[in-house]
């Protein structure tokens, strides 16, 4: 007997900690994720971000060897060297003390600052400094650091250069000497502004001198934008990053490095309280030391620009206004290294004058009748040559009139339907707007301005990085109106002139626009009618259909909204535009832009004998200024021996993978269909100077890991292993099923079941849906807090299955489509024992909501279900605004997802059989909702109709309303709470467990933010 019960107690010893435990929600603020990843240019340096979802995170460096390896606690936004030599990064504050702050309501100044580090790569030799706002490095040299220190506390010294953290002796007498002298140079500057303020004052006398101001007032000139007295600056430093040595600017606002670091521009403010400073702009060589003042005495100054060879400067500045001017006007300065000082080269007469000898007499639109003056919002930018320099020309708007008092002014909104915006879209658009510009170019050499862009060719976009002849230019202004309804966007295509700004008319009414090659030869688009890509020769002055020759669909085949389907899309151009690549679903074809030669299959045609699609992975994003790319938008040029990337995806079972590919080679068919697997891969990028490339892998059982992988292309390293304590929680496994819907055709769906599943027990099953989701087979799902739908990992691992069935619509009847699948699904999957068929529920957001809400009015097997953001009423719904963008709601069932496919005059028999609202009293299924009123896309009346219809016929329904939330929750502490009741409401249905008290008897008014209501009874 004794034997038989120790026996026992072993056997349940060894079941506990045998045992996976269910995921709960305290497992989630630790749950890591990958944040930033960069790879060194050699490609022998790796530098990525773990984050919890609440906390510290870690930044990692590694060799991609693996023979090195640091960890710096908080780090982040990191950067490095040109020569890969050293990493530069900031370290965050404890999160502890971050949120201790915001609890005691600190000022931002008294809030914990971030500190700098950087460290030479190889070694543990690291150096902090502490309070530092910001950091800077030359794209393309190795030499120079400069960062900005935050502000000083009141009552605190100067911080200490930094500190250096390694194994040897810390400081030297050099450093220390640098320190003194710092200290002292500071000192020796406040003494010289006591005596200026003294002798001011000894000579003026106390009365007449500034510092007798009242409070709130401060001397004229040097001010903000707003009028207001200019903030003054901190002290930056530049240091050598080689040898060390340190230079320090006080007064710091401002700072640009050349892309080759041979400048340093810095901005200076005045000293508060010194009447004799100025503001300044500072152009130091980093070569030899020199500081030259190339501006002095400024309110304002914005978008400083170098060309690529920093021998050139461009900038707005505002220098002339009124403390209190309701107008300011910016004029473009221009300086070049051996200048004396920084020039006009822009202003509003300059500007005015270039426009009337403009050849495009284009009338101005209302609000641009008062003239024009360079934008202070505009990013200028140089030519890829330096011998031109953009700038944006600003509409002078009229000044408030500040006689009027504003509590006898009506305040108000006109609609009007020659508006080419509704009046919500124009409130949403109002901050772009009133920093609209259009585009203008200054020839070097030369004063002439150039005027490209107007009212009747807003859009400008030049042809090989700024120094081509030739421009594309695009206008939507005849087609604003229609797009309320239509959705998509028309355009008006010219080719214009950069040397006077004239352009003719290539093509109208192409929808979604058009690109121009590279090289500047062809205008390509896609004709959504004729459903082909088209171009235009600059050369033979003429249209052409390139892809005639193609006899498979290069549009999605798939696609069943009320519209013309959309293009599979452009891939990339051959180095002198001598091909183009072009995707259909499967493959890739190389097309000749004069349609001359027969298109070639790149592919060999394997992608669709396979089922296979190859996608091209751009890689030399990353190579770029973000200004050079929103400013010169390239497509990708390829040559042949050129070594790229492309993505595989198979079609049928779901399987990923990647290969490299030599253009100009034959394509293996062998290699490709070798090249999938069950997993699935993003976030790919590539060393700057070697095929060293890293990309995340993740499956539905492993987190998203970083990876490296070199040119053989096989055999990625794996380097991070994030989430190790997985593995002590009940995950879960997901199959891929494909079943007959009811109509009779086929569909496919991902089952999720428990790692523990026992297929002879009976198990509650949550259908979420929303399109299709198939594709997402090997999609790692993180436990973490709900948006707005489950997450599928914590009820799955909580005894739950999931079933996300693929949705396939027609035209008018988009509730019933999803009845036809997921009612079948729904049958399908009751054939097994293990399904408990009296304890299954619906869950989905906003179409997917607006399913749910539509499939419990048709249905009675679902014992819940939760309708989150749910269309209710097609009828008002038709009518409403999507409040995020301010657009009309009509074009969404006229062509797109609604799918209703005609307007509600029309069809308002369509309106209605698909609302739910109309179908009310049919509900047996207990709804939960969630409505948020800050929703943005789906009208949050939506929600309320349909719980005022359900609660007046007396039916189970519970409105979650989120105070402040828009279409999905983005504040933790709501998506927490959602979380939890999302899960009480699913267990007291389908798993019996109590109801909560905010289900039975509520939360009124008088206890709100006193009791959430979430207690058990």
């Amino acid at each position: 007997m004794r034997v038989t019960i120790l026996c026992c107690l072993s056997l349940l010893t060894f079941l506990a900690h045998g045992q996976k435990k269910p995921l709960d929600p305290s497992v989630y603020d630790g749950w890591q994720s990958i944040g930033e990843r960069l790879l060194s240019p050699d490609g022998k340096w790796l530098v990525y971000t773990v984050t919890p979802q609440e906390g510290d995170g870690n930044l990692f460096i590694r060799s991609t060897n693996g023979d090195y390896a640091k960890e710096i606690p908080r780090g982040a936004d990191a950067a490095f060297t040109d020569d890969g030599r050293f990493v530069v990064f900031h370290i965050k504050p404890f999160y502890r003390d971050t949120r201790e702050a915001r609890i005691r309501k600190k000022t931002p100044e008294q809030s914990p600052k971030d500190s700098l580090g950087w460290i030479e790569l190889g070694t543990d030799r690291l150096k902090t400094i502490p309070r530092v706002r910001s950091y800077k490095l030359p794209e393309k040299n190795s030499e120079w650091l400069a960062y900005l220190m935050e502000k000083v506390p009141a009552g605190a010294g100067r911080p200490d250069s930094g500190r250096i953290s390694s194994p040897a002796k810390t400081g030297d007498s050099l450093t220390r000497l640098r320190q003194l002298m710092t200290r002292a140079d500071s000192l020796a500057r406040m003494a010289d502004s006591l005596n200026r303020a003294i002798s001011e004052i000894e000579a003026k006398g106390w009365k007449n001198s500034p510092f007798n101001e009242p409070r709130g007032r401060r001397p004229s000139g040097d001010r903000g934008a707003a009028g207001a007295a200019a903030e003054e600056g901190t002290d930056l430093i530049l240091i050598n990053l080689r040898t060390g040595a340190e230079r320090r600017w006080p007064l710091t606002k401002e700072y640009v490095f050349s892309p080759e670091g041979n400048v340093l521009v810095v901005e200076t403010t005045r000293a508060s309280g010194d009447t004799t400073s100025k503001a300044a702009i500072l152009w130091v060589n980093t070569r030899d030391g020199k500081t030259d003042t190339i501006l002095r005495g400024f309110n304002d100054v914005r978008n400083y620009v170098f060309d690529e060879k920093g021998s050139q400067l461009a900038f707005v500045a505002e220098r002339d206004s009124a403390v209190k001017a309701l107008s300011k006007f910016y004029r473009l300065w221009y300086y070049a290294a051996g200048m004396d000082s920084a020039v006009v080269r822009a202003d509003r007469n300059s500007i005015a004058a270039a426009i009337g000898a403009s050849p495009n007499k284009t009338t101005p639109l209302p609000t641009e009748r008062g003239g024009f003056t360079v934008s202070p919002d505009f990013a200028n930018t140089f030519s890829k040559d330096g011998s031109r320099l953009y700038l944006g020309l600003a509409p002078i708007r009229p000044p408030k009139d500040t006689t009027l008092a504003d509590f006898e002014t009506a305040r108000l909104d006109v609609w009007n339907y020659n508006d080419d915006y509704l009046a919500p879209a124009q409130l949403v658009r109002l901050n772009a707007d009133l920093k609209r510009s259009y585009l203008a170019l200054l020839p070097k050499g030369d004063a002439r301005l150039v005027p490209l862009a107007d009212a009747g060719c807003e859009t400008i976009l030049p042809s090989q990085e700024g120094d081509g002849r030739w421009a594309l230019g695009m206008s939507s202004r005849n087609y604003r109106i229609p797009q309320q309804w239509e959705g998509a966007i028309q355009q008006h295509v010219y080719l214009v002139d950069m040397k006077d700004g004239s352009r003719t008319l290539v093509q109208e009414k192409v929808r979604g626009g058009a690109t121009l090659s590279p090289g500047g030869r062809y205008i390509l688009w896609y004709d959504w009618k004729q459903r082909g890509w088209c171009t235009w020769s600059l050369a033979g002055r003429k249209m052409k259909m390139i892809t005639t020759g193609i006899h498979v669909p290069l549009f999605d085949e798939e696609d069943d909204h009320p519209d013309d389907p959309p293009p599979h899309g452009l891939m990339a151009w051959q180095e002198g535009d001598r091909r183009v690549y072009l995707y259909d679903k499967y493959d890739i074809w190389e097309c000749d832009p004069e349609g001359m030669a027969p298109p070639v299959n790149l592919t060999r045609g394997i992608g669709r004998r396979h089922a296979l699609s190859f996608r091209y992975v751009r890689l030399d994003r990353e190579d770029r200024r973000s200004r050079e790319e929103r400013m010169f938008p390239p497509e990708p040029v390829l040559h042949d021996g050129q070594t790229i990337l492309l993505t595989l995806f198979d079609q049928r079972d779901m399987k990923a993978g990647h290969l490299l590919y030599r253009m100009g080679t034959p394509f293996n068919p062998d290699t490709a269909a070798r090249q999938t697997f069950s997993r699935s891969y993003e976030g790919f990028l590539k060393a700057r100077d070697s095929w060293e490339y890293a990309y995340l892998q993740g499956s539905y059982d492993q987190p998203y890991d970083l990876y490296v992988a070199d040119s053989t292309g096989t055999g990625g390293r794996r380097m991070s292993h994030i989430n190790p304590q997985q593995s002590a929680y009940n995950w879960m496994t997901v199959e891929l099923h494909h079943w007959k819907m009811l109509d009779g055709k086929m569909s496919e769906g991902l089952l999720y079941k428990p790692e523990n599943f026992d297929s002879t027990k009976k198990y509650p099953i949550i259908f979420y849906f929303y399109e299709r989701d198939s594709r997402s087979l090997y999609n790692y799902i993180a436990p973490q807090p709900s948006r707005a739908s489950i997450n599928v990992a914590y009820y799955v691992s909580n005894g739950y299955l999931v079933f996300d069935p693929n949705i396939y619509y027609k035209t008018g009847q988009p509730g019933e489509d999803a009845y036809n699948s997921v009612v079948s699904a729904a049958h399908y999957l009751s054939r097994n024992k293990w399904v408990d068929t009296a304890k299954m529920a619906l869950q989905g957001h906003s179409w997917g909501g607006y399913q749910v809400a539509y499939l419990v009015t048709r249905t009675h097997l679902f014992a819940a279900a939760e309708a989150g953001a749910p269309v209710a009423n097609m009828t008002s719904a038709y009518g409403g605004i999507r409040w995020e963008t301010g657009v009309s709601r009509q074009f969404q069932y006229e062509h797109s997802q609604s799918r209703i496919g005609a307007t509600l005059w029309q069809q308002p028999e369509a309106y209605i059989r698909n609302s739910p609202l109309f179908r009310a009293d049919k509900v047996t299924t207990p709804l939960l909702m969630m409505a948020n009123d800050a929703d943005g896309a789906v009208p949050w009346y939506q929600g309320i109709e349909y719980f005022s219809a359900l609660r007046r016929l007396g039916k189970k329904t519970w409105l979650i309303e989120y105070n402040g939330e828009g279409h999905g929750l983005t504040e933790r502490r709501d998506r927490k709470d959602w979380s939890m009741r999302m899960s009480q409401f699913f267990g007291y249905y389908l798993k019996n467990e109590h109801a909560p008290r905010w289900m039975v008897e509520g939360v009124p008014a008088t206890l709100k933010g006193i009791d959430w209501g979430l207690q058990m009874d």
